[in-house]
């Protein structure tokens, strides 16, 4: 009976010195809590821009309101399915795709004895995430350019940069490329907590490698998997432009033309910063919608637990 006790008067002279010492962290916190409010909280009111006629003279204050005109103009517009099914089509089968790579090289990695040579893989499967956007679609581009190394081993001479329905798997391909070796490190993290004791007791029973993964080592890694594909999962509409901009050509617009490169065209080399920052506010708000859908769903799937 003297732990809880114990707990609580820890707990509380712990609230005692913050009390008393209050200023110290105040004074920690608060460079933190000015940069998050400055670069943070402070430009949200950029999001005014999209139910106005935006004039830089005038600034958003002094700009005509036109409420959610922009809005319906892009909902309207011949082009809205095309952009929002490229931008659906491209993620979704992204995570499909993509998203149970780093689970198999974790329990591919975690079968490895040997320190030293799972060092080395690991170094290897994580370099890629260090190279650029740019540089990668530079590679990409060489590798599959009519003169590259993949029409040199097919003996042909496709130029699959000009391919609408080659680009989204090129997009994706390239993706699972550069992140599922870093994706893998928290998997390879949470695979650490899995019980020897339970391994070794269910290879002495004779259990396969896959019945040792469902027995011991999934239920290690679940809690994690589930976090991760509720964040992947409510992503979805949030596909960066640098990338897609990058591998587009006036050839493969059929496929990669999608939100995110659309707003940025519209906003930066148009000018219509009103329209293209209600295009943005739209994708942000499908989001926000499809993380909230996405951990009810899981929740419900998996006892109540979610985000």
């Amino acid at each position: 009976m003297s732990t809880p006790k114990k707990k609580s008067t820890g707990l509380h002279n712990g609230l005692v010195y913050v009390s008393q010492h209050w200023q110290l962290y105040v004074f920690f916190l608060l460079p933190a809590l000015a940069l998050t409010i400055i670069f943070r909280y402070i430009p949200m009111g950029g999001i005014l821009i999209a139910f106005e006629r935006y004039n830089p003279i005038k600034g958003i204050l002094g700009s005509e309101w036109v409420g959610f005109k922009h809005f319906q103009r892009f909902l309207s517009s011949p082009d809205f399915l095309s952009y929002l099914a490229n931008t659906l089509k491209l993620s979704v089968f992204g995570l499909l795709w993509g998203f149970p790579v780093p689970i198999l090289l974790a329990f591919l990695l975690n079968r490895i004895e040997s320190v030293g040579v799972k060092k080395k893989i690991q170094l290897a499967l994580y370099l890629p995430n260090f190279i650029s956007v740019i540089v990668l679609c530079g590679l990409v581009r060489i590798f599959l350019s009519v003169t590259g190394p993949v029409n040199l081993l097919l003996g042909t001479q496709i130029n699959f940069m000009t391919m609408p329905e080659a680009w989204r798997s090129i997009y994706i391909a390239s993706g699972i490329w550069q992140g599922a070796g870093w994706g893998s490190i928290i998997y390879t993290a949470a695979l650490s907590n899995a019980s020897t004791e339970l391994k070794e007791a269910a290879v002495i029973d004779g259990a396969n490698i896959f019945q040792q993964i469902k027995a011991v080592e999934w239920p290690a890694i679940k809690g994690t998997v589930i976090i991760q594909f509720i964040m992947q999962a409510g992503n979805i509409m949030s596909i960066g432009f640098e990338k897609a901009y990058a591998l587009q050509t006036d050839l493969n617009l059929a496929s990669s033309e999608i939100i995110s490169t659309y707003v940025y065209k519209r906003g930066l080399i148009d000018g219509d910063y009103s329209f293209s920052t209600a295009v943005g506010l739209f994708n942000t708000v499908i989001n926000v919608i499809l993380l909230v859908a996405v951990n009810k769903i899981v929740a419900k799937m998996n006892d109540g637990q979610g985000l």
